[in-house]
């Protein structure tokens, strides 16, 4: 996975469906319990992604495939500042792909072991942007049930993006989710109970209890309570309904954070501070401005470094020493494989299995559907608008495409600048040492500063321009709901909660 396998050159078809074929592997930056992830580059355009690649018989071994549909699933419906969005999605005869925001900053886990100490401002503003998130994700009916700071990933400038939706569940009005899942030290109270049968359920507060655990142990370099992956659910569900964690002055902490952390570590959901809007009232937050911090207008005060890899080096020596089915052989080793199996036949059960994930496992290109989402646009506008149109630049639609299709200019989500700003020069993207030296340099640059719902609609506006602003930004609007909105995500969903 290194300089010399990722300067070879591999033809492929920049017009046809995204594949493998089109990404350029660097390097290994980690893994998970289904799957692996590694930094790549777009060929066509040099833009640096994260891919995720997860192999097919293993998450049949392991009875995970409705995980991984499901979070395929999820994702192809969520866009926001303050996750990690999902560009495209494939798969092969041996992996599937989900190609992600490239986030060079770490998660909080790692710098937690880097011994960094993290201020109350910092954890305050941290408090807000995975806020914002989580209140985007109740407004989608999506529970992630496991926050933690693994999954708290920090772009190039320092802001928060949560990731990791594997068994993350979706809930209609009403519905609770009953089963036992999540990480032991960040799962709340009645998520034990629920599997002691001390209640029917739970919701959209769990993901609050995390986030305060998650919380207190960036302040305290410690989790709030004495529990562990073999630490019984009796016991663990007793423990967090009798302790009552302090956070005061005395431990170096201001009073206002304290006690939102206390709010979020409250045992009774019904009390339990779980929302965005309770979170603004509180007097901690009064000289906040969150449309500041939808729109990262704020700094963040911790910014990882840019002289290294913010990971754990050891990923890409396994990856090239022990790995048994390396990525930058997978061509060569497929070739063998279909050559085998069309000699020899391959109907076993675990290859029904498999050829249902297949199925299953659908393809997801971003670009396009947001490409096709301003060509409708755009189409719409002239059909309706032809007298001002005729005052319009004929090479305006033209410009706006183009733009739409180069939208990954930020590390974070698929954000676009205004079309003002399109022909200043951006922020340089630095890339770590330990990435091959030519690709420093081809890398294309990425905004972290704009809001990408936001610079959408601005930068439509500016490339298209032909009808009054609030009608513009309404019709807009109503393209992206269709566009990111999925109306059968309900259906796709019925899983076990």
């Amino acid at each position: 996975m290194g300089t010399g396998h990722s300067t070879r050159r591999t033809s492929f078809d920049a017009n046809g469906e995204v594949n493998f074929d089109h990404f350029q592997i660097l390097r290994a930056i980690g893994k998970g319990s289904f799957g692996k992830v590694c930094i790549v580059q777009k060929k066509d355009t040099k833009q640096m992604f994260a891919m995720k690649y997860m192999n097919k018989a293993m998450c049949a071994r392991q009875a995970a495939i409705s995980n991984v549909v499901r979070e395929l699933d999820l994702l192809t419906c969520l866009d926001h500042p303050f996750l990690v969005n999902l560009w495209y999605a494939f798969q092969d005869e041996e992996d599937m792909f989900m190609v992600v925001d490239l986030l060079l900053g770490g998660d909080l886990r790692y710098h937690m072991q880097q011994d960094v100490t993290f201020s109350d401002e910092c954890v305050r503003q941290y408090l807000c942007e995975l806020t914002l998130a989580l209140d985007y994700l109740q407004s989608k009916g999506i529970l992630h049930r496991d926050i933690k700071p693994d999954n708290i990933l920090l772009d190039e400038q320092g802001h928060c993006h949560i990731t990791d939706f594997n068994i993350a569940t979706y809930l209609k009005a009403g519905e609770v989710a009953t089963s036992l899942s999540g990480t032991k030290p960040y799962m709340a109270p009645e998520v034990f109970g629920c599997s002691l049968g001390e209640c029917r359920g739970y919701s959209f507060p769990v993901d609050w209890w995390s986030l305060g655990v998650s919380m207190y142990e960036l302040l305290r370099k410690r989790r709030p309570f004495a529990i562990h992956s073999n630490t019984p659910p009796q016991e663990t569900w007793t423990l967090l309904m009798s302790s009552r964690p302090q956070l005061t002055s005395h431990h170096g902490i201001s009073d206002g954070l304290g006690d939102i952390i206390r709010q979020l570590l409250e045992p009774d959901p019904e009390e339990r501070l779980s929302s965005l809007q309770k979170l603004q009232q509180h007097v901690y937050m009064a000289d906040v401005s969150f449309d500041d911090v939808l729109n990262r207008r704020l700094d963040p005060l911790f910014v990882p470094s840019k002289e290294h890899l913010n990971c754990d080096p050891t990923y890409e020596l396994e990856e090239m020493i022990i790995e048994t089915k390396p990525l930058h052989k997978k061509k060569k080793r497929l070739a063998k494989q279909n050559s085998k199996q069309s000699s020899e036949g391959d109907k076993d059960e675990s290859s029904r299995e498999l050829q249902t994930l297949t199925k299953m496992f659908r393809y997801y290109n971003r670009e396009e559907k947001m490409a096709n989402a301003v060509r409708t646009f755009t189409d719409s506008d002239e059909d309706s608008h032809h007298h001002v149109a005729a005052k319009q630049s004929p090479s305006n639609k033209t410009l706006l495409s183009s733009r739409i299709l180069h939208v990954n200019d930020d590390n974070s989500s698929s954000h676009t600048k205004h079309a003002t700003e399109l022909h200043q020069e951006g922020p340089t993207l630095t890339l770590p040492s330990g990435l091959p030296d030519a690709l420093e340099t081809s890398a294309q640059p990425r905004d972290h500063d704009q809001h990408h719902h936001h610079h959408r609609l601005q930068q439509s506006k500016a490339g298209v321009n032909i009808i009054h602003e609030e009608d513009h930004q309404r019709q807009l609007q109503h393209h992206q709901q269709e566009l990111f909105i999925c109306e059968d995500l309900e259906f796709r969903c019925r899983h076990d909660t």
